[in-house]
């Protein structure tokens, strides 16, 4: 069953989201600065409009995602326990007044001519050893897809999240994103769903989404920003390829240097793809294009995710997410953002209880047990439930 609409109070009146007269009293509470209530609370949470496009959304106000009900569209988990927390109001400005979003990224999106901008020998080829102050590039595609509401999952999407649906909602979360001083969007590039029949009408779109990320002599190139699913990454005349799905037409070019580099830092993750039929492999890189056209990736990081797109980081979560999907759980996935392997997070959170459970992995991976133990009980109480896989099957989830 799908989510109900969430409920609002717009000037002294309720309405529910898409019902007749909601659009018009959503622009006129954007026209007279108004702030409308998210009733899925019985006291109400106060929630803003923001331009979209031609028309306006309603969105929670920032730090408030945890204090909205767990089966509300606005719920999110606690921030410190996603990862989101460490980059939220630093790397992550959200402005209620004008409505954009900031966004601090650890990484360029120019090149000047002749200078490689992969990160020096010892240095992460997607910069995960940073702090909070700005955003990783495994950073900013976790943000993405938290914003696309790809990491929300309950029963009623299956079958529905094609990678068309996932395009669409990668591309509205950039909405009123800024980053580098500059739209978001205009850097974005995610594969249209690719037809035979529009093959030159979709070649000619991207074929003028790239002209941004030209060479210009004697001038810093602009790069793009790739959100796609990998198809294989093979060896080319010079260095490697990827090939990208819904791009079949054109590879996109990765130095040696790089592609070892990847294959070091992802190891894990690589080897898995690669030997699971059940899971994908995206990719967001910065690329740029050559005179002759062709995409040269400058950075890259990639995420695994199962056929209904939700991510993962390793088999153990495979398997707790296909036993959520097996039960018919209703789910919110955590992401590290720029958080390190070794700090605890909740794999998943539970949104189909009267209050969220926080479901914890815990291995032995050179943390003190105790300490991350008690991490986790500090942050959820009993609202924790914890797997030790090293030791123990996996125990019955919260019914």
């Amino acid at each position: 069953m799908d989510t109900p609409a969430p409920v609002y109070e717009l000037g002294g009146r309720r309405f529910a989201a898409g019902e007749p007269g909601f659009a018009e009293a959503v622009a006129a509470a954007h026209a007279a600065h108004l702030r409308p209530r998210c009733l899925c609370r019985a006291e109400g949470i106060e929630v803003y409009v923001a331009r979209c496009g031609d028309g306006f959304i309603v969105k929670r106000m920032p730090d408030t995602g945890s204090r909205h009900a767990p089966g509300c569209v606005s719920y999110e988990p606690p921030a410190e326990f996603s990862g989101l927390g460490q980059v939220l109001g630093s790397a992550i400005k959200e402005d209620p007044h004008t409505g954009t979003t900031t966004l601090k990224l650890d990484f360029p999106l120019t090149k000047i001519a002749g200078r490689s901008t992969v990160p020096p020998s010892g240095g992460d080829a997607d910069s995960v050893a940073t702090d909070g102050t700005r955003l990783s590039l495994r950073g900013l595609l976790h943000y993405l897809w938290d914003q696309a509401g790809l990491t929300r999952w309950q029963p009623g999407f299956a079958g529905k999240r094609s990678w068309g649906t996932v395009r669409r909602h990668l591309l509205q979360a950039t909405e009123n994103k800024l980053a580098s001083d500059s739209p978001l969007r205009a850097r974005l590039y995610v594969p249209e769903v690719f037809s035979v029949e529009q093959r030159e009408a979709i070649n000619a779109r991207r074929l003028a989404l790239w002209a941004r990320a030209g060479a210009a002599g004697g001038k810093p190139q602009a790069l793009m920003v790739l959100v796609g699913e990998v198809k294989e990454i093979v060896p080319a005349r010079y260095g490697y390829k990827a090939v990208v799905k819904h791009v079949p037409e054109q590879g996109f070019a990765i130095d040696e240097q790089l592609f070892r580099r990847l294959e070091r830092r992802f190891a894990g993750e690589l080897s898995l793809w690669g030997t699971s039929d059940s899971l994908r492999l995206v990719m967001i890189a910065t690329f740029g294009v050559s005179a002759a056209g062709v995409p040269s990736i400058e950075r890259a990081s990639p995420m695994l995710v199962t056929e209904q797109w939700l991510p993962v980081e390793n088999s153990l979560e495979q398997r707790l997410i296909a036993e959520l999907l097996g039960q018919g759980r209703k789910f919110v996935k955590g992401l590290r953002y720029n958080l390190g392997s070794s700090n605890p997070l909740a794999c998943a959170v539970l949104t189909d209880l009267d209050q969220p459970v926080g479901l914890f992995l815990e291995t032995r991976t050179g943390l003190d047990e105790a300490d991350s133990s008690s991490r986790v009980r500090a942050a959820y109480g009993q609202q924790a439930w914890v797997w030790h896989p090293d030791d123990e099957r996996m125990p019955p989830l919260p019914a």
